[in-house]
């Protein structure tokens, strides 16, 4: 394949006009195959899907605490108002306003040219900061979560002599969970085609890696069309692994 490569490319330099397949065959291997091209692709397939894990589990941690307040805010007895979690409410407020009223690519550039200016590990701030994005909307899809279960079962857990905190984990949680989890998938799924975005701040993750190839071979269709590709068949994967966990909890409720 390497000396049809270069004969291809002799003929090219020579001003010979190349058929499609000649054509296809020369762009795909310089893309993909010369200098073993396709390991940049796994490396960036590699920070992507760990971008993806920091990122969603910072999400679920902060979301759910988030969740977790304005739920329990909001469930208060009226004239039974507690001070310390109103201004945690307040503050959980305007986190979830700010993050889901500005866009990723200006909360990304702030992050790694403003908080963290200094900072060289691009990579690392924008897994922080895709993580701070997502738990803003995880928090809202777990508090939809928590809000749609019946107040019954509240009420049945603490008539049993169960504090709030234990009837939220034990009893209010898990019938939660199995509501939001399509939404909380669709969310992870989003999450992962977002960490494309951090390539703007120096990233190096999947398209970053596809950029440079282009860059260096002048040609920017089957790189890109590559990393497309990658994408693509990471979240059919992921959208698989999602509906066979949903059938396996819906067998268990039987």
């Amino acid at each position: 394949m390497a000396a049809q490569y270069e004969l291809l490319k002799e003929l090219l330099n020579s001003g010979t006009k190349l058929n499609f397949g000649q054509e296809f065959f020369f762009k795909f291997y310089q893309a993909f195959l010369l200098k073993d091209r396709w390991l940049q692709y796994v490396g960036g397939v590699g920070t992507t899907l760990l971008v993806t894990a920091l990122a969603l589990a910072l999400g679920i941690v902060l979301g759910s605490v988030v969740a977790l307040v304005r739920v329990a805010h909001d469930q208060q007895r009226p004239g039974h108002k507690n001070p310390v979690l109103g201004f945690f409410n307040v503050i959980c407020e305007i986190y979830t306003t700010i993050i889901r009223g500005t866009p990723m690519m200006v909360q990304l550039l702030i992050m790694s040219m403003v908080i963290f200016a200094n900072s060289r590990n691009f990579t690392m701030v924008g897994a922080l900061t895709l993580g701070i994005n997502s738990g803003a909307y995880v928090s809202e899809i777990i508090r939809g979560g928590l809000m749609a279960v019946d107040p019954g079962q509240m009420e049945a857990g603490r008539s049993l002599g169960l504090n709030y905190m234990t009837t939220m984990v034990v009893i209010i949680i898990p019938q939660a969970i199995r509501a939001v989890l399509p939404a909380l998938g669709n969310e992870f799924i989003m999450l992962l085609k977002d960490t494309s975005l951090i390539t703007v701040i120096g990233g190096k993750e999947l398209l970053y890696a596809g950029q440079g190839i282009m860059n260096r071979t002048y040609e920017a269709m089957y790189p890109l069309l590559g990393v497309a590709l990658i994408y693509l068949v990471l979240v059919m994967l992921f959208t698989r692994l999602l509906a066979m966990f949903e059938r396996r909890l819906a067998q268990s409720d039987r």
